[in-house]
């Protein structure tokens, strides 16, 4: 089995993801972690104007990228961006290889949860209600107005590599939004959510079930929940 991950969206978060893989897989020496073929390509389209105008077309791009990874002899692909989470479906039929749905995932986790659960990510993932749809039951929170730019600065500070100038706005981020638990649906953002509590990140999950797809075993570390 070959894991493969479909990234660039941005760099860092794919490097963070592939850091998430080794980290989480049980291990006690090389031969135990899995095969992983990358594919990172920061020059796919912008995937929140794709969903909130039209006026880009990252589809191509991605498939393309699947059709590298199978290529690669990947049997299963993951995808480190919530927002190209909108065409997941789309691409495992095209590319003919099955994709990881980390909002499934999400939607396991977060099974029988009662009560607020925030949610800070791209406005295109908001809007195309990725979440909201996706994981049914769960009373959903998202950022005012003002909220959103901080979450929107906080993933552009990331993306330009200014970590601590990204802390600052995930913080004020985090703290308009009323919930005793807040997901990060934006794999940039757990980069400057590391001392944040009452935080869930999806692509822990992600991770562990990728890990799991390619025969592996997850170390004992769920996230909080």
């Amino acid at each position: 089995m070959i894991a493969g991950i479909l990234g660039g969206m941005g760099p860092a978060a794919t490097a963070e993801f592939y850091a998430k893989l080794i980290a989480r897989t049980a291990a006690e020496r090389d031969q135990d972690h899995l095969r992983v073929a990358i594919w990172a390509d920061p020059t796919v389209p912008d995937r929140v104007a794709a969903v909130l105008d039209g006026s880009t077309d990252p589809y191509p791009a991605l498939l393309a990228g699947a059709e590298k990874l199978r290529g690669l002899g990947a049997t299963v692909i993951a995808i480190p961006c919530h927002t190209a989470h909108f065409f997941l479906r789309k691409l495992a039929a095209d590319s003919g290889v099955p994709f990881v749905d980390m909002v499934a995932e999400t939607a396991e986790f977060l099974a029988g949860r009662t009560g607020p659960v925030g949610l800070l990510g791209t406005r295109g993932t908001i809007a195309a209600g990725l979440y909201q749809q996706g994981v049914p039951g769960v009373e959903w929170v998202v950022p005012s107005e003002s909220g959103q730019r901080e979450v929107d600065a906080a993933v552009a500070a990331v993306k330009r590599g200014d970590l601590a100038g990204g802390a600052v706005h995930f913080e004020r981020a985090l703290a308009e939004v009323d919930a005793p638990l807040s997901v990060l649906a934006c794999t940039e953002l757990p980069l400057v959510a590391r001392s944040a509590t009452g935080v869930l990140d999806p692509t822990d999950l992600l991770a562990d079930a990728v890990i799991r797809a390619c025969g592996g075993k997850p170390v004992d570390a769920r996230p909080p929940g």
